[in-house]
């Protein structure tokens, strides 16, 4: 009993801290993050990265077939059902440059949302827990307070999970990329591959900044939430306030 109200204790510590401090500091932090340059590009060619593949050069086929071995080819291929349009692409066996390198730009914008995103996570958690623990045992009428204590602990569940969303979204950029710079590897004559990049680039540096003003709103909802409902989140029945507090 006496480690369950230690470990009640410091939750109520942490979202003390939360309420006080951390909110304040995080909005503020927060909104100088959205003024900061990098996240302000008006010209989203700065952005861009370069892909270091070249076209090579066009290679020339003769149909060594005649006669009757060039029957027997034509024959063999329209069983295999080569007769089709199909284009075949490049065999990759290594990059002309070395490793391709991801964009350099976004990638360092990521870096630094990235923790954000982890850090609001942690908070909802800390908070959804504290205000689980608040929550009495069930019981006929008075139920009010409790409403609201649940209410509480489902937006905080709500933006955990759009902030883990986040993460998802980042991940999903990753792999795009890579699969269209295969592509590119694979087709390096096909100039919509190479623009699919830059507009991939483009959208994820546009949903980077689109992240980092919803992590703010969030906070501040949040804060608002707890701030108003601060006294029913604690003490949810008046009959039973000596023993929840």
């Amino acid at each position: 009993m006496s480690s369950l109200l230690k470990v009640d204790n410091e939750i109520k510590t942490k979202v003390d801290a939360f309420r006080e401090r951390i909110t304040a500091e995080k909005l503020l932090e927060l909104d100088q993050f959205l003024k900061d340059p990098t996240i302000n590009i008006r010209e989203l060619k700065e952005i861009h990265s370069e892909i270091n593949l070249t076209v090579p050069d066009p290679i020339l086929l003769t149909d060594i077939h005649d006669g009757l071995e060039g029957q027997n080819a034509k024959k063999r291929k329209l069983e295999d059902g080569a007769g089709d349009d199909k284009v075949g692409g490049t065999k990759v066996f290594v990059m002309p440059g070395g490793m391709m390198k991801s964009n350099g730009k976004l990638v360092e914008l990521i870096e630094k949302v990235k923790p954000e995103i982890r850090t609001l996570i942690e908070k909802c958690n800390t908070v959804k827990m504290w205000v689980q623990l608040l929550i009495p045992r069930i019981e006929d009428g008075n139920n009010f307070g409790v409403s609201i204590q649940e209410e509480t602990v489902a937006e905080l569940r709500t933006v955990e999970g759009e902030a883990a969303s986040y993460l998802d979204q980042i991940s999903r950029y990753y792999i795009t990329r890579a699969k269209l710079v295969s592509k590119i590897a694979k087709y390096p004559h096909v100039e919509d591959y190479r623009r699919t990049v830059t507009e991939i680039d483009e959208k994820e540096y546009i949903s980077l900044k689109i992240i980092v003003s919803e992590l703010r709103n969030q906070y501040v909802t949040l804060h608002d939430m707890i701030l108003k409902n601060i006294e029913k989140i604690k003490r949810p029945r008046s009959s039973n306030t000596d023993a929840l507090y």
